[in-house]
């Protein structure tokens, strides 16, 4: 076996990509998701009992960044398939992951997680979504705000919260009575990913469907899996690895951007050995999580604002890659960020504290 399949798959996919039309933002990227099933990359989360690779954290980070250097959009839209394959793995019921995993692992199925309002979002109000215990079954009824690839998917990975602050999270197909895909919404970058809300109707959830719970924090009870947490920091700082790609480009006609792309270099390298480190559980004393999104996040802005400056008014053009990059860095800025990670960038933003 290679040392890291992932991220030797990850450098072709990279190799290849200036035979693929690029669309970025705008729709969904088929071209790229088409390339990613036929290399095997929708393997990478899955068992091998079930057709998939197994691969290890550390591995799945190598992979994902070298994946986001090279195309944000397609890699961002794999962390929510591998997010759902992962917890589809870690259900105790036999008969779900048989229907599901094989064909996650083969590419001719679609999954997606709709679990920001057991997270993130909306967790300041009524639950989004509640889980109504029927005998054996469950109904689910509400609105999940953030579903990537829902009119895509043939599964959806979703949590409830019963009346006693419990929570189940069920794998339930999409084409299940009351599961309704609303229209994406257009973003400010990564519209491509056809993210948008997901309303149910008294959705039915069978016994063989429940991944977990009812438990209190049924999130934290199952795991995160494979590289949890630290996904998001690494597509963040795949993202600033692509900014600084960039950059050695205009470097070519602007000597005076050397040492300005050495500096933030470093700094990038010295984030994947911390990242990579927290994936081994190997680093005497990692960095916190939340530091180290945070520290991705400010570097991802950093790159890309140097990117858009040197470039100067041909990069704030529509199409330029610096205009396409500033934007998709600001994607960080709220895309599954705790309340911790918020305030360290924003008291970062303020000059009351340092990332």
């Amino acid at each position: 076996m290679s040392l890291s399949i992932p991220r030797d798959q990850a450098l072709a996919f990279r190799n290849g990509r200036s035979a693929r039309q690029q669309n970025f933002d705008a729709v969904w990227p088929t071209p790229s998701w088409d390339d990613l099933c036929s290399a095997g990359i929708t393997r990478w989360t899955i068992p091998v009992e079930f057709g998939g690779d197994d691969q290890p954290p550390v591995d799945l980070i190598e992979g994902c960044l070298e994946l986001a250097r090279c195309e944000l959009l397609v890699t961002f839209i794999l962390s929510q398939f591998q997010g759902a394959c992962q917890r589809i793995t870690a259900s105790t019921s036999m008969s779900l992951k048989e229907r599901w995993l094989p064909g996650l692992a083969a590419g001719t199925a679609f999954a997606t997680v709709g679990i920001s309002h057991l997270t993130t979002s909306r967790q300041h109000t009524t639950p989004a979504v509640a889980a109504t215990p029927e005998g054996e079954n469950y109904r689910l009824t509400g609105e999940i705000p953030w579903v990537t690839g829902g009119r895509q998917a043939d599964v959806l990975v979703v949590g409830g919260t019963l009346t006693d602050g419990r929570q189940i999270l069920a794998a339930v197909p999409v084409d299940r009575t009351g599961v309704e895909i609303g229209e994406p919404m257009s973003l400010l970058a990564l519209t491509g990913s056809e993210t948008g809300s997901v309303k149910l109707h008294q959705v039915e959830v069978l016994p063989d469907e429940r991944i977990a719970g009812p438990v209190t924090g049924v999130i934290q009870h199952i795991g995160s899996g494979g590289a949890g947490s630290l996904m998001t920091s690494t597509l963040a700082l795949g993202h600033a690895f692509g900014c600084l790609d960039h950059l050695q480009q205009e470097a070519a006609a602007r000597s005076w951007l050397e040492p300005m792309i050495h500096s933030l270099s470093a700094e990038a390298d010295g984030l994947r050995s911390d990242l990579l480190a927290a994936a081994k559980l190997k680093a005497a004393n990692p960095p916190p999580p939340e530091q180290l999104r945070a520290h991705a996040t400010d570097l991802a802005l950093r790159c890309s604002q140097t990117l858009l400056t040197s470039t100067k008014g041909a990069g704030f053009v529509a199409g330029h890659p610096a205009e396409r990059l500033a934007r998709e860095a600001l994607f960080f800025l709220v895309w599954s960020c705790p309340q911790s990670v918020t305030t360290k960038l924003l008291n970062n933003f303020s000059g009351t504290d340092h990332c």
